[in-house]
This record gives structure tokens, C-alpha cells and sequence, in this order.
């Protein structure tokens, strides 16, 4: 990602740096990185990934049996 990237964490965070996930949402891409590591490396997925992920995550489809 570049300089002008966004970060923005899940208002579900709580504020901490525990274990969140940050993104940064583009027309084109989603950014994906650990928030413990602002520094480190980031993961880049077109935005119909991101959209279906994030709704499966909505559907339970991601759910432990």
C-alpha cells in the first residue's frame, strides 16, 4: 500500500491493539494487516474477495463445527 493508505480498525476492537485487523479499503483492493505490526508486511485482495469473505463471515460460513 502506499503512503496515503487509511488504516481503519473494527469498531469491535475496543480500542486496543489486541489481535485486530486492520484495512484499508480501495475502489480496486482491500489491504489486510496486523495491527500489532503497522510496519510489517500487508496482504492486498481484489475487493470482490474482501466482499465475499466478509460475507461469509456474515452467513457463519467460517464457523467451527
Amino acid at each position: 500500500m502506499t503512503s496515503s493508505t487509511r488504516w481503519r480498525k473494527s469498531s469491535y476492537s475496543g480500542g486496543q491493539n489486541n489481535a485486530c485487523v486492520e484495512i484499508d479499503r480501495r475502489a480496486e483492493v482491500t489491504g489486510i494487516r496486523d495491527s500489532k505490526v503497522p510496519n510489517g508486511n500487508s496482504l492486498t485482495v481484489p475487493i470482490a474477495t474482501w466482499v465475499a469473505f466478509t460475507g461469509g463471515l456474515l452467513r457463519g460460513a467460517y464457523e467451527q463445527p
